[in-house]
């Protein structure tokens, strides 16, 4: 198996009201902390998965456009798979500053031929921080191909068919998934204690 990494960064920013990736959080920009995590991971390559080919994108991190007309994450995800060499892909949204390289590496020794892993908290998915196999490309473009963009709606379907398997996110590491939807949530840059326990305990 192999892996390599997205940074989901398509997102229209509706609620922040502008371009999440280059807002500054903590003195740096969204976009180079999720850079520097995924480097850490050493993944075969890593992509940015986007609308436009963002000014800020390094040399060596590769552009994969979201196909128009783009589908949110679904579309960014599909896309990734169809590009990507490796049998596995690591995708991670932009706006999740409080993931952390333990909780990821432990995330893809969970990953088997042909199946990806998909945290949960309570009932719900967090497919913005999950490993898709390859295999599931053709799951992704039916989705496109249907009335329904709900990475929830597909999720569910790709566990059911096998092709992901669900991990049940622990309480001290819930906090990981945290994202910034609104200005408010970029100001607030206090750590919470249980964060810093869950990056020392993972």
């Amino acid at each position: 198996m192999s892996i390599c990494a997205a940074l989901l960064a398509g997102g229209e920013s509706r609620r922040m009201g502008k371009d999440k990736a280059t807002m500054l959080f903590r003195g740096q920009a969204l976009w180079k902390i999720q850079l520097d995590l995924l480097r850490k991971l050493r993944p075969e390559e890593i992509f940015i998965s986007a609308r436009n080919d963002p000014r800020w994108r390094p040399a060596d991190v590769k552009f994969v456009a979201d196909e128009a007309p783009s589908r949110g994450p679904l579309s960014g995800i599909a896309a990734t798979l169809d590009e990507m060499r490796s049998t596995h892909l690591l995708a991670l949204a932009i706006d999740m500053p409080f993931m952390n390289e333990s909780y990821l590496r432990s995330l893809c020794g969970f990953a088997a031929r042909g199946c990806g892993v998909l945290p949960k908290i309570d009932r719900r998915a967090e497919p913005l921080a999950a490993i898709y196999p390859r295999e599931a490309l053709i799951d992704l473009q039916g989705a496109l191909a249907s009335g329904d963009f709900s990475l929830q709606t597909w999720t569910e379907q790709l566990v059911e068919s096998g092709r992901l398997r669900v991990i049940s996110v622990a309480e001290e590491a819930r906090q990981l998934f945290r994202n910034l939807n609104e200005l408010r949530d970029v100001e607030d840059d206090v750590l919470p204690a249980t964060l810093n326990q869950t990056s020392q305990s993972s």
